[in-house]
């Protein structure tokens, strides 16, 4: 059985990582997305909130499953029996930094197997966080996101702006 796993943050899961989910179920038997804490990252949604978003929109796809993780990929591989690590390349700059994971990966577990995906042309220059900042400054990109999760991040956004103006608020009101 061939078993992969396509790690990222997914805040939020874009058109273009939803791509590479439905082109890596064709080629594995089972895929495991697995929504992974970077610590680098300010998330907007939490862990559960993303893994709910992906569970939704991956419901029809019954090899795919939704996980969470944090540590090394290569332990959750060996951990969950995945053979195969999946990445999406857009450009040359994703390509030299995941060559480099996939290089550490193998010295790590040399029985791990990176498959690279490259984007496709319609999404190569997405990026979540390239949205949010577009979308945080009341830009519209809901052609790049599944419907339910355009309205969760419009909804959190909102919320966003609604809790600094109470703030802001407060402040000239304790002035």
């Amino acid at each position: 059985m061939k078993v992969a796993i396509f790690p990222g943050t997914f805040d939020p899961l874009t058109l273009g990582h939803l791509d590479l989910i439905k082109r890596g179920r064709a080629l594995f038997d089972q895929l495991a997305v697995a929504v992974m804490t970077n610590s680098t990252k300010h998330p907007l949604f939490s862990v559960e909130e993303r893994v709910a978003q992906i569970k939704a929109v991956t419901a029809e796809m019954s090899n795919v499953s939704v996980i969470t993780a944090s540590g090394l990929t290569v332990d959750l591989m060996n951990k969950i029996g995945a053979d195969y690590l999946m990445r999406g390349l857009r450009n040359t700059t994703d390509f030299q930094y995941e060559r480099d994971i996939a290089t550490m990966n193998k010295f790590l577990d040399r029985d791990v197997e990176t498959i690279f995906f490259l984007a496709d042309p319609k999404y190569q220059h997405l990026s979540s966080s390239l949205l949010k900042e577009v979308a945080i400054n009341d830009g519209d990109i809901s052609a790049y996101l599944p419907g339910t999760i355009s309205t969760a991040l419009d909804k959190r956004l909102e919320e966003r702006k609604l809790k600094l103006v109470t703030k802001q608020n407060e402040q000239t009101k304790s002035k």
